[in-house]
């Protein structure tokens, strides 16, 4: 890296990739219009790989995977309803409880095995309304599962969750924050995985590295309400083709080397995994995130994450244990740098 974090190997999220200098050079270069009267060809540009991508029919370019998982749950819910998500899910634990404070519904968690819900668990608790019950109008699944460790949620289970969605008449919204990256660990195309949710949300300001922004993408008419939608929260952004720009190179150039972060993040792994103090079985690290136990007679994880920091090793505490994200720009000698300070550390007297 060439800015000020140059001198740490930053594992605390691939949200703090910096942009490439050909993304410099397209935000510099950017032809701008207003996105709000709906004359930007930048943002028109990126919406339409977007969704051609994906194989949907449009797409809605957003500030943030957060607003982009709210407005879809506002787009396919009514107030009183209920929503089917995951225990660990990020848009339920980790997004500042927009689905209640936004769309003004109840979720439903629901265990499950790394993030695969048993989809007959899941057609339990889908409820009809009565005086005292909610209707169950919506399903959201996630893949890579960030608090599973990025784990990749199998196809057939996704399919499976889907089919019970079309048996019950109910919408399935697909956060996908990391979907590229699951897709290089499971060779599965990214529209397959698509086609599981009438609605997908990706991130281009992860792995993909762009400074901002997200896309929400599916149905015409949906994604018309949810421009309304991102309009009401704020979300209207004027010449926002400075930032779309950088999200163009990134699905042009960036979407093919997420394979290195899921090789290095399983080298990583593997080379911590026996230390004394870690608890983690590398062989369920399938992307580019490393969540792992942590109990050491030495430290307890705020001083190791402290002393991390001394050897110029970020990363970050999570319940129960530690966060560990490779990215573009962390490379092989960061990665050494990590196993290099666990190594003497943690390594027992």
């Amino acid at each position: 890296m060439s800015d000020y974090m140059a001198e740490f190997s930053d594992f605390r999220s691939d949200t703090v990739t910096r942009p490439t200098k050909k993304m410099r050079k397209a935000m510099a270069e950017a032809v701008v219009g207003d996105d709000v009267l709906g004359d930007d060809p930048t943002v028109q540009r990126l919406e339409t790989m977007a969704a051609e991508i994906m194989g949907k029919e449009a797409g809605l370019y957003v500030p943030s995977g957060t607003m982009a998982n709210s407005i879809a749950i506002k787009g396919w819910t009514s107030e009183l309803d209920e929503v089917i998500v995951e225990s660990r899910a990020h848009l339920y634990n980790m997004e500042s409880t927009h689905m209640t404070f936004i769309a003004r519904v109840t979720p439903r968690p629901l265990s499950s095995d790394r993030g695969a819900m048993d989809p007959e668990e899941v057609e339990r608790n889908i409820r009809k309304p009565s005086v005292h019950i909610p209707r169950t109008s919506l399903i959201c699944v996630e893949n890579s599962h960030n608090n599973w460790s990025g784990a990749v949620v199998p196809l057939e289970n996704l399919k499976s969750v889907r089919a019970v969605a079309d048996k019950h008449g109910l919408k399935v919204h697909f956060d996908g924050a990391r979907i590229f990256n699951a897709c290089h660990a499971s060779g599965i195309p990214v529209k397959e995985y698509a086609k599981i949710g009438d609605s997908l949300m990706f991130c281009l300001s992860k792995g993909l590295s762009a400074p901002v922004g997200s896309l929400l993408v599916g149905p015409k008419d949906f994604i018309e309400y949810s421009r309304r939608v991102r309009k009401a929260l704020g979300g209207g952004m004027r010449q926002v083709g400075v930032l779309a720009a950088p999200g163009i190179v990134a699905l042009n150039e960036m979407i093919d080397r997420l394979k290195e972060d899921n090789d290095r993040a399983k080298r990583l792994a593997s080379a911590i995994a026996d230390i004394p103090g870690i608890r983690l079985d590398p062989a369920k690290i399938d992307t580019n995130i490393i969540i792992f136990g942590f109990d050491h007679p030495k430290f307890f994880i705020p001083e190791f994450l402290a002393k991390l920091k001394e050897h110029a090793v970020l990363a970050l505490a999570t319940t129960g244990g530690i966060r560990f994200v490779t990215h573009k720009d962390v490379g092989d000698k960061d990665i050494d740098r990590a196993i290099h300070a666990f190594q003497k550390l943690l390594a027992q007297s």
